[in-house]
């Protein structure tokens, strides 16, 4: 995985473009599938433009839009540039966004169930399960309105037949609550063929919760969101 914490002498569109590919890579996109964007000052945020292949998204690329949903510039925003307008609006520590379409995450949302407490790295989305979000338009409001609620103390969610959405204090806690939802969805579909997976208890998971305070870049994105860095 490329190193996207340190990326302190590039700018903010740079880093974008560098996040879009990286989700390629990852294998959590294919083509013109999915979106990320990143906070821009107080009122403003940075985000992929719709409809362009990984491999032309580069920083002169990169739509800037003011909170108020208003391009500011040349380029046409992702037509899902409402569900991150409304997240930077409701969550204030939260710095980046990203949206995929991978495998197992996108599968498993086809279910339009919670993904529950069947290990205990659901923890990593910050909360005892994961949300589906229920079905609605894609590049809608009703869409974003959905993805709120089910990211309302969380990390991630999943948008029921479409993907998931995970966010963070920089790109690259974004990312990697992105590629470990990822990889929870990978391993519930695994073991949902052995059969009905144990699920673990309010009280365990109450436990995974608090030890997560004090467990390694985990506990550090805690501290950060909570400073609002």
């Amino acid at each position: 995985m490329k190193n996207l914490n340190n990326q302190g002498n590039l700018n903010q569109e740079q880093a974008l473009s560098n996040l879009s590919r990286e989700l390629v890579a990852q294998g959590l996109n294919k083509g013109t599938s999915g979106n990320c964007s990143i906070r821009h000052g107080k009122s403003h945020f940075l985000i992929t433009p719709s409809g362009t292949p990984v491999d032309r998204i580069t920083a002169q690329s990169i739509v800037s839009m003011n909170i108020s949903g208003v391009v500011e510039g040349n380029g046409v925003p992702s037509s899902e540039w409402r569900f991150h307008r409304d997240i930077y609006v409701a969550r204030p520590e939260v710095n980046a966004i990203v949206h995929v379409h991978s495998p197992f995450a996108t599968a498993f949302s086809c279910m339009g169930i919670d993904l529950p407490s069947f290990h205990y790295m659901i923890a990593v989305a910050g909360g005892k399960s994961i949300r589906c979000a229920p079905y609605q338009l894609f590049g809608t409001q009703e869409l974003s309105d959905v993805a709120i609620t089910a990211l309302f103390d969380r990390k991630a969610c999943f948008l029921a037949n479409h993907g998931m959405i995970s966010v963070g204090a920089s790109i690259a806690k974004a990312l990697s609550i992105a590629v470990e939802v990822e990889s929870i969805c990978e391993q519930y579909i695994y073991a949902s063929q052995l059969g009905k997976p144990n699920i673990l208890s309010e009280t365990q998971m109450a436990e995974v919760l608090e030890k997560f305070k004090g467990y390694g870049n985990w506990a550090k994105d805690n501290t950060e969101e909570k400073d609002g860095n």
